[in-house]
């Protein structure tokens, strides 16, 4: 099969979650298929694998209702896109669209560091659900990367083509951690601070864990910091550090106690997988997609029950039941692979190509 994989929304410098989910995939996809990937700046090339690649024009630009027109020239069986707004106007190939989560249905409001103007757009487009219907209705398929998503895909009507998983999946070396060293009474949390991310409640929490040392891993802005700074309670040790590299992140993630989460809404939940996937125990939100990625490796609390989350960290001090949740953890990240998520893919465009 000549599968294209669209590569437009890799980073130049590092990874967010979009570009090593493209990265991943086609690494692994190409072992199985004849990939040839889309890419609009030859800088992506350095956090792409060596696959052949097609240059094109960028996904944010005036021509991408047309990028098809440039695609044609491949010939290719299937094309995939890690978004759904890839344009597709005089295409002449099947399209599998994806989209990871409903998140901003649920939570609406932009990023605030986006201009003005797209955080009005953003606002409106998520209040009805026409326009992301229109979107994916125009796709041979629709790839997403949970159950949970898909369960509410179908709950409001979002497509009437097929939906397919192709599951996310850690990267990196993420090698198991050493089972008899002691973990350090440190909580790792990774994810941006939007306000969805629900950080506040895990401060709170910190007023009822004053052994622990709770580390903020991802970059920060300085006004979202102070907003952040001003909920940490008295006594409580909070650490910033603005970003880490992924070696750093697998340090702390093979030293710590556990990583932690109160998030309000997810698509996935990638730095759970990675986390478990150590054999680093995790503590998060007691809702569906969670229970889907991590079934009984978990502990789960309620976002808005500092103490709940409190209560079950502390269970974690116990060494027989950080042990536990330890094994459990490495047995339910088997689960994901991005070998596993390649083959999904590979099953999707053959359902695709089939019925084109």
């Amino acid at each position: 099969m000549k599968l294209v994989i669209d590569a437009r929304y890799t980073r130049i410098t590092h990874h967010d979650g979009i570009s090593r989910y493209t990265a991943g995939l086609i690494a692994s996809a190409s072992k199985l298929a004849d990939v040839t990937m889309l890419i609009n700046d030859t800088r992506q090339l350095a956090m792409l694998p060596e696959v052949p690649y097609l240059k094109v024009s960028a996904p944010t630009s005036v021509l991408e209702p047309l990028v098809a027109l440039q695609i044609n020239k491949l010939k290719p069986d299937v094309v995939f896109s890690p978004m759904q707004t890839m344009g597709t106007i005089g295409r002449k190939f099947p399209v599998i669209l994806t989209l990871h989560d409903l998140i901003y249905y649920a939570h609406p409001h932009a990023p605030k560091f986006l201009p003005a103007p797209i955080r009005a757009g953003w606002f409106l487009f998520h209040q009805v659900y026409w326009p992301q219907r229109f979107l994916l209705n125009r796709a041979d398929a629709v790839a997403t990367v949970s159950n949970t998503t898909a369960d509410l895909m179908r709950q409001h009507r979002l497509t009437k083509k097929r939906i397919g998983l192709v599951s996310n999946a850690p990267s990196g070396n993420f090698a198991r951690r050493n089972p008899a060293e002691q973990p350090k009474k440190t909580l790792l949390y990774m994810g941006s601070f939007m306000e969805y991310k629900n950080v506040e409640t895990l401060l709170r929490g910190m007023e009822y864990l004053p052994e622990f040392e709770l580390h903020l891993l991802s970059g920060i802005n300085g006004q979202r910091r102070e907003e952040l700074v001003e909920q940490i309670p008295e006594g409580a040790s909070v650490v910033f550090h603005n970003g880490v590299s992924d070696d750093e992140y697998e340090q702390l993630l093979s030293e710590c106690t556990a990583l932690v989460t109160l998030s309000r809404e997810e698509g996935y939940g990638l730095p759970l997988v990675e986390a478990m996937s150590m054999g680093t125990p995790v503590v998060v939100t007691d809702m569906p997609i969670f229970k889907e990625v991590a079934q009984d490796a978990a502990l789960y609390a309620h976002p808005d029950d500092a103490q709940e989350f409190a209560a079950q960290v502390r269970k974690l001090g116990e060494r027989s039941v950080w042990d536990d949740y330890s094994r459990r953890a490495v047995q339910r990240a088997e689960f994901y692979s991005w070998e596993r998520s390649a083959q999904q893919l590979l099953d999707l465009a053959e359902y695709v190509s089939d019925h084109k």
